[in-house]
């Protein structure tokens, strides 16, 4: 099976320091991957080198087998990926379905004078967009806020918000930078929930976590960074009594 995802030998530097240094990751479709290490061991770096936050110093990232290595972070989600980031960002004033609505624009209707003069296209797509953004707000249990300034909910309603906005563009992949962080355990619970409910459907899912339980609970196999190098890889039974895991996480 050819891999949804690979990333081959990528290299990120910072005035000198090597943050990933010659990474390989194949991700096959519907996988359910964690990617974990240290602070500081390169997870969050190498999302936004594959996204295009960030141009990478060396190697290649394939999606479907097509090179986006230093592709524009609006070319990478218009092929089918999306993510979320560590640090939530709503639109305050914006209520939670306006919020959702705008992760569509860019990937509906390019052309300014067609929206401008509101063409049936647009009419037809807006509805659309509508339709699933309500969906979505119901499936992260966010029906009743639809209508409240995001600025106004909670963290971890915003962090659900955030997820449902990633998933707004039905993506074929999707990265989840640490989804489960500073929410409480009822809200890790329901996140663990909607994650392991996108893999039944088929969705490829990546995520960034420190929740070591998170990790284990859900994660079909497990990669470990490590001063920005790839120490260990397997399935979540073997990545819990891996020494070299064992030595970068409690240095023993």
């Amino acid at each position: 099976m050819t891999a949804l995802l690979e990333v081959r030998g990528l290299v990120k530097r910072f005035l000198g320091v090597t943050a990933v240094d010659e990474v390989d990751l194949a991700v096959e479709p519907g996988e359910l991957v964690s990617l974990i290490g240290p602070n500081g061991s390169g997870k969050t770096t190498l999302f936004n080198c594959v996204t295009g936050y960030l141009a990478a110093d060396g190697g290649r990232v394939l999606f479907r087998g097509r090179d986006l290595s230093n592709a524009p972070p609006h070319r990478v989600a218009r092929l089918g990926v999306a993510r979320t980031f560590q640090q939530v960002s709503v639109f305050p004033r914006l209520s939670a379905l306006e919020n959702l609505l705008v992760f569509l624009q860019q990937l509906q209707e390019e052309h300014l004078l067609a929206r401008l003069v509101r063409t049936k296209r647009v009419r037809r797509l807006e509805a659309e967009a509508v339709e699933r953004a309500r969906r979505l707000l119901g499936l992260v249990g966010l029906s009743a806020k639809a209508d409240d300034a995001a600025g106004s909910l909670s963290y971890g309603q915003r962090k659900l918000l955030a997820f449902a906005g990633a998933l707004m563009p039905d993506p074929e992949l999707l990265l989840l930078d640490e989804p489960a962080a500073a929410v409480n355990p009822t809200m890790i619970n329901q996140m663990k929930d909607h994650i392991l409910a996108l893999h039944r459907e088929g969705k490829t899912v990546v995520l960034v976590e420190h929740n070591m339980d998170v990790v284990m609970d859900i994660s079909q196999r497990v990669v470990v960074l490590d001063h920005g190098q790839k120490i260990a890889e397997g399935p979540p039974e073997a990545i819990r009594q891996d020494p070299r895991v064992i030595e970068a996480y409690f240095g023993r």
